[in-house]
């Protein structure tokens, strides 16, 4: 299975303040290749946040902003690609509301919700977070809410469900940006 497994940090309560962005690249359900990058919301941060997932405003005043970031990234979104996410409801929001706020075009790909597939394959877990799911499938979490751990889980997760259970019943799952 090809994809990319994307998560996102906010600032705050907007899905625009985006403050940190991974992608994990996966090919023949192998990872290849990684992206991490703290991004600049120019927005304020709100404390719940922070507490989340340990970013502050400091640490990304000197970072890119999601324009900036933008076109390092755009080429992996070609039509037709798969895109994963723990809650993609939230990811692809904060994708499309981060370029919507510099007039980015949103570019259109497929998306595969770990959320929904851990739902539908995984029905005796206790909930559905990112963490509890990992622990299942027995993949690497090692530092919940920092965005490339939380990808790389996402991969995982999605790699040992395709093992398990194969493309035709995933393919179910996928949905149309």
């Amino acid at each position: 299975m090809n994809f990319i497994a994307m998560d996102f940090e906010t600032a705050n309560r907007q899905p625009e303040s985006a403050c940190s962005l991974a992608l994990v690249m996966v090919r023949d359900n192998k990872i290849i290749d990684r992206f991490y990058t703290l991004i600049n919301p120019q927005m304020p941060f709100d404390s719940r946040n922070i507490q989340v997932h340990d970013i502050t405003a400091d640490e990304v005043k000197t970072a890119p902003t999601m324009a900036e970031v933008w076109p390092q990234i755009k080429d992996l979104y070609q039509p037709g690609m798969l895109v994963c996410a723990h809650n993609a409801r939230f990811d692809t929001n904060v994708m499309r509301k981060s370029l919507a706020r510099y007039d980015i075009t949103e570019p259109h790909y497929f998306v595969l919700d770990t959320l929904k597939t851990s739902k539908l394959f995984e029905p005796d877990l206790p909930n559905h977070k990112l963490d509890t799911v990992a622990k299942a499938l027995q993949v690497e979490l090692w530092h919940h809410h920092n965005a490339l751990s939380d990808s790389e889980a996402c991969a995982g997760i999605l790699i040992a469900q395709n093992k398990q259970f194969g493309d035709e019943a995933l393919k179910n799952l996928v949905e149309q940006v």
